[in-house]
């Protein structure tokens, strides 16, 4: 079984703000993986998430279950809702995949990645600390729009502000290109997708 989570923060006030790219991408995974029927996501209050759990078939290999999560506890506390999925559903951390933005990255960079420091990222540092490990997959979703070697000033301000207009097209491709990494995970595996789609 995997565990897929895409981070950001609950509520309209939220929803198209560059913090919450992990969950535009889980979301656009789940619609063109799903018929419109059954992309209806469960508030599990016990588990501080909205959830979907779905089957892939993968065209070689066996059945995998898949649990797709938003977290409800807002970025900073996401390691709690994480916590609480993985020992419900007893998935270990090598099975995680956190999709995140990422402002060390340009807007419309990826990047598949096990391991490692949190960047400053405090939903990955929250997940972090209520896993006790650094030991999962992550998604990183570029948003910096200061260029490739500039760094970002009041960055807590940055990531809850709104997409330009100017940008719309590479968030569109991001999104997009997200979810066909999902995709490409759960039929051939991380190392596969690492190969074909990390920005080079």
């Amino acid at each position: 079984m995997k565990l897929i989570v895409g981070l950001g923060n609950p509520g309209d006030k939220y929803e198209k703000t560059r913090h919450n790219l992990g969950f535009s991408v889980i979301e656009r995974f789940l619609k063109d993986f799903e018929s419109s029927s059954k992309t209806v996501w469960d508030n599990n209050k016990k588990l501080k998430s909205e959830i979907v759990k779905t089957e892939w078939q993968p065209k070689k290999g066996k059945l995998a279950e898949v649990i797709l999560a938003k977290p409800k506890t807002y970025m900073n506390d996401s390691g709690l809702a994480v916590e609480l999925i993985s020992s419900f559903y007893k998935i270990s951390p090598e099975d995680l995949l956190i999709i995140h933005d990422e402002i060390d990255l340009p807007l419309g960079y990826m990047k598949i990645r096990f391991g490692g420091g949190t960047a400053g990222h405090k939903g990955v540092t929250s997940v972090m600390e209520k896993l006790g490990t650094d030991k999962f997959w992550r998604l990183r979703l570029g948003v910096n729009n200061a260029g490739k070697e500039k760094k970002l000033k009041h960055v807590d301000k940055f990531v809850l502000s709104v997409f330009e207009r100017s940008e719309a097209g590479k968030v569109r491709e991001i999104i997009k290109r997200g979810s066909k990494v999902i995709q490409e995970i759960l039929e051939h595996g991380f190392d596969t997708a690492m190969n074909r789609y990390n920005t080079k």
